[in-house]
């Protein structure tokens, strides 16, 4: 897990946050055990940046990965996945999969499952 969260907190301190100063990382592991990082991107027009969860995953589609088995998320605090991060995690992602939540220092403060933080979800599976 260690190269995860090392990703996670290098694509942290590459996020464009001028206006809130508040840098997150993330980063994915995929099903062939490739690692993608991402960093939120802030924009003047505040909905139109998007968060660093949304970046890892679009590296990981890029690269050719369909499925998320792992994250990792670097923030100042306890700082899990928006709601809209769960979900878009959720459409890579088995409900069983873990979110580990890390500081600065890339310790983990706390690890959850995607069902623990998105309970009940909606995934590909019900449009089968």
């Amino acid at each position: 897990m260690d190269d995860l969260v090392a990703a996670a907190r290098a694509a942290r301190l590459k996020a464009h946050a001028p206006y809130s100063k508040f840098l997150v990382g993330a980063a994915v592991r995929d099903e062939r055990g490739r690692v993608f990082g991402g960093c939120n991107v802030e924009n003047a027009a505040y909905p139109q940046g998007w968060c660093a969860e949304t970046s890892a995953i679009a590296a990981l589609v890029m690269a050719g990965g369909r499925k998320i088995t792992e994250v990792a998320v670097v923030g100042d605090g306890l700082v899990t996945p928006c709601g809209g991060c769960r979900q878009k995690i959720r459409e890579f992602a088995s409900p069983d999969v873990k979110i580990h939540v890390c500081g600065e220092d890339g310790a983990i403060r706390r690890s959850f499952t995607l069902d623990e933080l998105l309970p009940f979800s909606f995934g590909p599976e019900h449009l089968r």
